[in-house]
C-alpha cells in the first residue's frame, strides 16, 4: 500500500481553503498513492477554537456535515482513500477526532484519548476525549491511529502489531527539532511497533513548520523537509 503523509499548509477556520489544500494533494497524488493523510484538525486548523462553545461547535463538524460528504466523494472521484483530522461535533460534545474515508464511505473514526489538545482551564464539559483505541483494514493492511499526546500519555494502549499512523500538531522549531526533538519521536514510536507514519501539518498562525515522517524501529527511516509543501510516500 502507497500512503501519502501529506505535509501542506492549513488555515485556522478556513475549511474551505483546507478542502481545497486536500483536494490539491488528491490531484498530485493521482495514480501515486492508494491513501492520503493529513495532520491533527487539518480541516479546520488545530487552534481554531477559542474555548467558547457555542463559537466553536459553529466549526466542528459532525459526520454527516457537507463537508465530510464531499470527502468522501472525492475518495470515489480520485480513487484515492483519506485520513484526515477534524473538530468533531457529535450533539453538545466535541472532540479531536480522525476521520477515514474510503470508495465513498466512512471506515472509521478515532477520538483522542489525551487531553493536550485543549486548554483546560477554559474548556467546560462540551470539551471531551474518545476512550476506544480500535484498528481498521484499508487496502489489505490493519492500520491503528493515535493522535498526537495519546502515544505519549498512553503509549500501553498502542502496542501493536499493526501500521500505525500518528497525526500530530507539533510547533516545535526547527532547531528544537534538529536538536532531538526527532530522535525523541521516533523513540516514542518504537514503543508502539516497528513501522509508525507521522504526519504534521503547516501552519502560519502560531508558526508550524511541518515536516512528516516515517519511523522504523525506532529510527527515522524517510522524511519531508521542513516548511516545504510535499507529500512523503511510503510503500508499506
Amino acid at each position: 500500500m502507497r500512503i501519502g503523509l501529506v505535509s501542506y499548509r492549513c488555515r485556522n477556520r478556513d475549511i474551505s481553503f483546507n478542502m481545497s489544500q486536500i483536494e490539491l494533494a488528491m490531484k498530485r497524488s493521482a495514480g501515486k498513492a492508494d491513501v492520503l493523510c493529513f495532520g491533527e484538525a487539518f480541516l479546520q486548523g488545530f487552534d481554531a477554537l477559542c474555548w467558547d462553545y457555542e463559537t466553536d461547535r459553529s466549526y466542528a463538524l459532525d459526520l454527516s456535515s457537507v463537508a465530510i460528504a464531499q470527502l468522501r466523494s472525492w475518495t470515489l472521484q480520485y480513487g484515492i482513500s483519506l485520513i484526515v483530522g477534524y473538530i468533531e461535533k457529535e450533539q453538545d460534545r466535541l472532540y479531536s477526532s480522525c476521520v477515514v474515508l474510503s470508495e465513498g464511505k466512512i471506515i472509521h473514526n478515532y477520538r483522542r484519548i489525551s487531553k493536550g489538545w485543549k486548554e483546560s482551564s477554559k474548556a467546560d464539559e462540551h470539551y471531551c476525549e474518545g476512550k476506544e483505541t480500535g484498528s481498521f483494514d484499508l487496502n489489505g493492511r490493519r492500520i491503528k491511529l493515535t493522535l498526537c499526546g495519546d502515544l505519549w500519555d498512553f503509549p500501553e494502549r498502542f502496542q501493536t502489531e499493526d501500521l500505525l499512523i500518528w497525526p500530530v500538531y507539533v510547533d516545535y522549531t526547527v532547531a528544537e527539532w534538529n536538536s532531538g526533538a526527532l530522535e525523541e519521536y521516533a523513540a516514542q514510536a518504537a514503543l508502539a511497533t516497528e513501522d509508525v507514519l507521522m504526519v504534521n501539518p503547516i501552519s502560519s498562525e502560531p508558526v508550524n513548520h511541518g515536516g512528516s515522517f516515517y519511523f522504523h524501529k525506532g529510527k527515522t527511516a524517510a522524511g519531508l523537509p521542513f516548511d516545504e509543501e510535499e507529500i512523503l510516500t511510503v510503500d508499506l
